[in-house]
């Protein structure tokens, strides 16, 4: 079977169906990207910028005296920067995380990605899941969406909803999302309902299975001092403000970019010339 191929367009990234190349949705953190997220985004690169500028003003002036523009892209790169970094710590935590929940062995790692390794590790003591699957596809024509998801898994779980690492609770099937930012947003809510809710599954062979009934969502959030693992809410209402986001996303790349027409009427490109100035002439 073929297999999923994404591609990216405008910044967004989509999905292609593996059997069908016409069909293409965007992905589910792509149609994330349509929160509004400016009026704490645009604070917080001018501090990670001013941060920089404090943290290093003798080598910013040194290089501002060599290179005014060189210095100001360096410091105006302050954030850009930071989200390349902590993006490529995640990628590779994560990578680690389904090697570890697979049971594979993981030997020494690098010393920033230590910490991540050690508290997965005591995840997996403390709450003891069985692997259902990891980094599958989850597909919705319904709805016109896909996307990646981290893992499928069992726990078991006593009546207080606390996890039974010696599996003598009830089992339940939840959907898991591994986050290793500062904090863990709301918006995770809306990425996991969206999974829940797609048509069906497609694995890394291109095979498709239908979505199973799941029992609930649960985010496990991992950073270099500490980890939680966290019930996720991801009901109707959820689901319902994901499905706003997709018709939102569909409005910023689409009809957004139609609804301003052809000037009918515009300021001439030459200066008009009257008939008395014709006449002078």
């Amino acid at each position: 079977m073929p297999k999923v191929r994404t591609i990216y367009r405008g910044g967004s990234r989509f999905y292609i169906h593996p059997e069908n190349r016409d069909i293409v949705h965007p992905g589910v953190t792509s149609i994330l990207g349509m929160l509004p997220k400016q009026q704490f985004l645009a604070p917080w690169q001018a501090k990670m910028a001013a941060e920089l500028a404090v943290d290093s003003i003798d080598f910013v002036a040194d290089m501002a005296a060599r290179d005014r523009d060189g210095a100001v892209d360096y410091l105006k790169g302050a954030a850009r920067r930071y989200t390349k970094v902590r993006a490529d710590i995640g990628s590779e935590a994560h990578d680690l995380f389904e090697r570890l929940i697979r049971g594979e062995y993981v030997g020494r790692v690098r010393s920033d990605l230590e910490p991540y390794v050690q508290h997965f590790r005591e995840f997996l003591d403390a709450v003891n899941p069985e692997l259902v699957r990891a980094e599958d596809v989850a597909w919705s024509d319904t709805h016109g969406y896909a996307g990646s998801f981290d893992v499928v898994m069992t726990v078991w779980l006593d009546r207080d909803g606390i996890p039974t690492p010696d599996r003598s609770g009830a089992p339940h099937l939840v959907l898991g999302d591994w986050k290793t930012s500062k904090a863990t947003y709301p918006d995770v809510a809306l990425q996991m309902a969206a999974y829940m809710n797609a048509d069906f599954i497609i694995d890394p062979d291109g095979n498709r299975e239908a979505m199973p009934e799941f029992d609930g969502a649960a985010v496990l959030h991992i950073t270099d001092e500490t980890w939680a693992f966290k019930p996720v809410d991801t009901g109707a209402e959820v689901f319902a403000e994901f499905l706003r986001l997709r018709k939102t996303f569909d409005w910023d790349r689409d009809l957004s970019r139609k609804v301003i027409g052809k000037p009918i009427a515009k300021k001439a490109l030459k200066r008009v010339v009257t008939g008395t100035q014709r006449r002078a002439r």
